[in-house]
């Protein structure tokens, strides 16, 4: 079974009861700050729109600030990605600038989640095949690791010719995918660099 399976699955269809693993953690703040980013941008005051924000408020009682929703969250959520899982600043701007570029009413978060979710399915679909092999290096090896995905993510978004068109075709996409959401090859590497690394080390745990 896919050690990325369960990650980009839309909450209902994730198994009632289930505890939530260190990479489906980090994939829901991804998203807590996603939606608190576009809460501020486009002053958004129904906390139902924004599912994973409206929980992440409740659980960790996060005032609102400035009555403006989003800012307290967004900040809270940077924070936690930061010092727990030593996301950069770079990482965040560009997920800010992402959000600007897509989002320019309510009605755009739906499909901006469509793209996104899509993104990631067909990105850790690649990977996975694309680097098999090196997910049974011990987690204690983590420059090799960064390396080797940093490498991958380059070919994929630069290779021209793949000897087997279904590569080819995901590689494409991927690539659509990115110009649209406007993500570099480094904030790229960074997120599927964590995603494996507290993918393994869950399945260390299972």
């Amino acid at each position: 079974m896919s050690i990325f399976s369960k990650l980009f699955k839309k909450k209902e269809e994730v198994e009632a009861g289930s505890q939530e693993s260190r990479a489906e953690e980090f994939v829901t703040l991804i998203r807590v700050y996603y939606q608190s980013v576009m809460a501020v941008q486009l002053g958004i005051t129904n906390l139902n729109i924004l599912a994973d924000m409206a929980l992440f408020k409740r659980m960790l009682k996060i005032p609102t600030q400035s009555n403006k929703l989003g800012l307290a969250e967004k900040s809270r959520a940077r924070k936690i990605l930061m010092q727990e899982y030593g996301m950069n600043e770079n990482f965040f701007k560009e997920i800010d600038a992402s959000v600007k570029k897509n989002c320019r009413s309510q009605m755009d978060i739906q499909t901006y989640f469509f793209k996104f979710q899509g993104f990631c399915n067909d990105l850790f679909q690649l990977i996975e095949t694309q680097m098999s092999w090196k997910f049974r290096l011990s987690v204690l090896f983590k420059k090799l690791l960064y390396g080797m995905t940093e490498k991958t993510i380059h070919d994929i978004v630069t290779k021209s010719e793949w000897k087997d068109v279904s590569v080819q075709k995901a590689a494409w996409s991927i690539r659509k995918y990115k110009e649209s959401l406007g993500f570099s090859e480094k904030w790229m590497t960074d997120f599927v660099y964590n995603v494996i690394l507290l993918a393994r080390k869950d399945a260390k745990k299972g």
